[in-house]
This record gives C-alpha cells, structure tokens and sequence, in this order.
C-alpha cells in the first residue's frame, strides 16, 4: 500500500492561516477577510493544523531563574505561591518599587468586584499602593487591620486604604483608633466602639488580605516609625528572640506571638483571625527581611509572597542551612 502524500495546497493554506493566527496575531474573522474564505473554514484549518502537529507553543522567558526560585520556596514552605523581582543592586527603594509592582499586578489578579480587602501599613504596602493600576474601577471595600499611627505616610493605615480603594474604585472603611492603647482595658473599649468593631468584623471576612513583613532589627526597622523605643530596648527585643512585626504583633522566631506587652495593648486583628481569609499576600524586600520572613512562614500566616531575588535566595540559604544542623 502506497504512503499518503499530504495535500500540498490544503498544507500551504494551512500554514499561511497558522502564521497570520499566531505569529502576526490576526483574529479569525481577519484572516478570513484577507483570504476570502469564511470564518468557519478558517477555524477548521486552524483545527486541522493542530491536530497535524503543525503548532508548537515553546514558551520561554529571560527570567526564567526567578520563575526556579518561586517553585524551590513553594516547595519547601506552605505556601500557595510566590512571586520573585530582580534585585537592584544598590538601591533598595528601587527593588522595593519592583516588588510593590509585582504584588499590585498580583492583586489586580486576585480580587474580584464584591471583595473585601484588609491591608496594613508599611513601606512595602505602600509601595503596591503606589503601583496600582486598574484597566477598570472594581467595586471593592477596604479596610484596615489594624489602627493607625500618625506621622509618616506609610504608617498611617487609613491614609494607605483610602488611597486603594480612591485606585482601584472601591470604598474604603476607616478605623477611627490608635494602634497603641495604653491599657488592655483601653484597647479592649476602643475595640468594642461600634464604629471600630464594625470595620473589624469587616476585615475578619475580607476575601483578600495585604500585608507587610517587617523587621525589628535595631536599625533600619520601621517598625520603630509605629513604636519609638530606646536603641538598648531594641536590642532586648532581638535578645529575647523576637524575630519580626507582623500585622503590628511582635513574633518570635517560631511563628508565634511573642510574649512582649505592647503585643496585649494593640488595636489591631490578630494574625490568626487571617485564617478564614481566602488569600493573604505577604511583601518584602531586602536581605533584612530574611529572619522576619522565616519567623512568618513558620507560622503559617501567608498563602501568597512576593519578595526580591536576593533576599528569596537568602531565605532559602538559611533553610538549607537550619535543615543541615538538625
């Protein structure tokens, strides 16, 4: 029985139809228009290309080493997933712009018109802030998770919400209240105002929740914008093995709440009341970060991360590094 030879007409119209498709872009209804033949032809011999082999999708990227990094920190922690930058060498405010672009293009990928969005405060949240650049307005309310601290831009959490959601077309809901109480007794009335409580309860069932990792190192922390302390409580703090701020709580190396009083005495959630949320997006940037994004991921507070080359390279080393001692 002889071999069938292919029909070299049918196999060139087929060709010119995948290159016009593919490669230059051209919607169906386009080439059928260019070629005088009906869109449902076109559609077929799309098919039957397919179907011939005749399309191959290679898709590559010059940055496929971070897109590496991203699956080995998955792997190794209980994340859901990452997101990793190029570090700029030399200039973290521009590696922290990069990490805040990053993390706004993820979030414009995970909300949705009905959503409930908590954020903190911090650098890096108001670097996505910053970042933010919507195709179209997205009905979304957001909230605080925690109070506010006057000062700086970055610190003051309602000033960041209003700002998102002035971006992204939502509404913002605001928490009239410090961060720090004086008294537990303080900070459980301020929690119980019918004003505050309501914007709690809201953030407790947020859909999306946006927060920043930060460091308690003696210098360079801004956690330190929030909470003036002396340089020798400072370092008592790093001696006691508290490793990093999250959601304005101090947290020590295992994940959990350390036992520091400012910690009874703020006005905000409780990292834990995150559980029920459906994703929580964590940023960093900076080699700084590294012992404070272990201590998080020990306690399992994200589902989501997005941080720079150099320090997601950092973190991985002293996982390799602790794996090894035990």
């Amino acid at each position: 029985m002889s071999e069938r030879i292919p029909d070299f007409e049918l196999s060139r119209q087929i060709h010119t139809v995948l290159v016009l498709h593919f490669v230059e872009g051209l919607k169906q209804s386009e080439i059928a228009k260019r070629l005088n033949l009906s869109t449902s032809k076109v559609n077929r011999l799309i098919a039957q290309g397919r179907k011939q082999g005749m399309v191959k999708i290679d898709v590559t990227s010059p940055f496929q080493r971070l897109a590496d990094l991203e699956n080995r920190l998955v792997g190794a922690t209980a994340l859901n997933g990452a997101m990793v930058t190029p570090t700029v060498s030399g200039n973290p405010n521009t590696t922290l712009q990069q990490v805040g672009r990053a993390a706004a293009n993820m979030l414009l990928e995970t909300i949705r018109d009905g959503d409930v969005i908590a954020i903190t405060g911090g650098k890096a949240v108001s670097a996505v802030v910053e970042n933010l650049s919507p195709e179209r307005k997205i009905d979304v309310t957001v909230v605080p998770l925690t109070g506010g601290v006057q000062g700086k831009f970055y610190t003051d959490v309602n000033h960041l919400a209003t700002q998102m959601a002035e971006r992204l077309g939502g509404t913002p809901m605001l928490i009239h209240a410090p961060l720090f109480a004086e008294s537990r007794n303080q900070r459980d009335m301020l929690k119980s105002m019918a004003s505050t409580k309501e914007v709690f309860d809201l953030a407790r069932r947020a859909n999306v929740a946006l927060v920043g990792v930060g460091s308690v190192e003696p210098r360079g922390s801004s956690y330190y914008d929030l909470n003036p302390v002396p340089e020798a409580d400072r370092k008592m703090l790093v001696g006691m093995g508290v490793a990093a701020e999250f959601m304005a709580h101090l947290i020590g190396e295992n994940g959990r709440l350390a036992e520091y009083e400012l910690n009874s005495r703020l006005v905000a959630l409780d990292p834990s009341e995150l559980e029920t949320c459906r994703t929580v997006i964590g940023i960093a940037a900076g080699e700084q970060k590294t012992r404070p994004i272990r201590a998080v991921l020990n306690g399992n507070f994200l589902d989501s991360l997005v941080l720079d080359e150099e320090t997601v390279n950092a973190v991985l080393e002293t996982m390799e590094r602790s794996k090894h001692v035990a």
